[in-house]
């Protein structure tokens, strides 16, 4: 549960028409969905977008909702406790916050950066909901990106002996900078078990292969190999099984016999910057809801 309301209970009346994201999973039950709209409805929030979706076997709720202030009669603080009253009785996961916040990411990257460049494309160019802290690497490479973009550069070369210290380091980056996202864009380096459970929900990677096929190294290889007829990328949360966290976007592209593995991986930039993209955006937009590990899209 997170709560991101501003203090001042007359927000409203020095900021019109502000709009909030609320977004809940819960188990599946009767009256969840009259009892939240209602609460919308009584203190005069203004919905403009609402989705839901019911699991039948996970038997779990999931819904987003959109709506602003413009006719709330009740203080932020006000709505805020009467629906944590409203989550606890139905064993809610909440989040509501203001629409105009984006999240803060950092992204991570090797020697690839052809998601890098249109993650910060996007973001340079405000379709991104995001806000850009800064750039992770094991290579130097990136650093003239960075500089274009005027972010902060982290270089943290990593060898075997190094691994661990390096892990701190990039955790201490992420705590100083409060990165709400990590971003793994083409950053090949294995995460340590330890390390993908602290980010657990909270970082991105993205996998050149239509997973679960052709996960680990060499992933288009491994696909020339096998013969496919189309090669695919997925974007998926990050877990301690490799490369094996809820699906989040994935992407295909058609390729015939003629097609190697060297053109396989040039071809595959584009769908892996597509899916990666709109799965960055999905999350800041708070439409994701992981669902054991499975996601659900709202």
């Amino acid at each position: 549960m997170s709560i991101c309301f501003h203090a001042r209970e007359n927000l409203r009346e020095e900021l019109s028409n502000q709009d909030y994201i609320l977004s809940f999973s819960c188990p599946d039950q009767s009256g969840v969905v009259a009892r939240s709209t209602s609460l919308l409805a009584e203190s005069g929030a203004f919905v403009t977008e609402i989705s839901n979706y019911s699991d039948p076997i996970s038997q779990t709720f999931h819904m987003r909702v959109v709506f602003d202030n413009r006719n709330l009669n009740t203080g932020e603080l006000d709505f805020e406790s009467e629906f944590k009253k409203l989550a606890s009785e139905f064993q809610m996961s909440y989040q509501i916050r203001l629409k105009n916040q984006k999240p803060k990411i950092l992204i991570a990257v090797s020697k690839y950066d052809h998601c890098l460049n249109v993650l910060l494309n996007k973001w340079k160019s405000g379709v991104l909901p995001a806000s850009v802290c800064g750039i992770v690497s094991n290579h130097e490479d990136a650093r003239k990106i960075s500089d274009w973009y005027e972010l902060p550069f982290y270089w943290l070369p990593i060898t075997p002996e190094t691994k661990k210290d390096q892990e701190g380091r990039f955790q201490t980056i992420i705590n100083d900078l409060n990165i709400d996202l990590l971003v793994l864009a083409r950053y090949m380096q294995i995460l340590s078990e330890d390390f993908c459970e602290r980010l657990r929900g909270k970082a991105i990677n993205i996998h050149h292969s239509f997973l679960p096929s052709f996960a680990g190294s060499k992933p288009y290889h491994q696909a020339y190999e096998r013969g496919v007829k189309v090669i695919g990328a997925t974007a998926h949360y990050v877990t301690p099984d490799l490369d094996a966290g809820p699906i989040i976007v994935q992407e295909v592209r058609p390729i015939t016999h003629e097609t190697t593995a060297e053109q396989m991986v040039h071809l595959g930039h584009d769908i892996e910057t597509t899916a990666l993209c709109q799965a960055v955006r999905l999350h800041c937009e708070e439409r994701v809801q992981i669902n054991g590990n499975r996601t659900v899209i709202l």
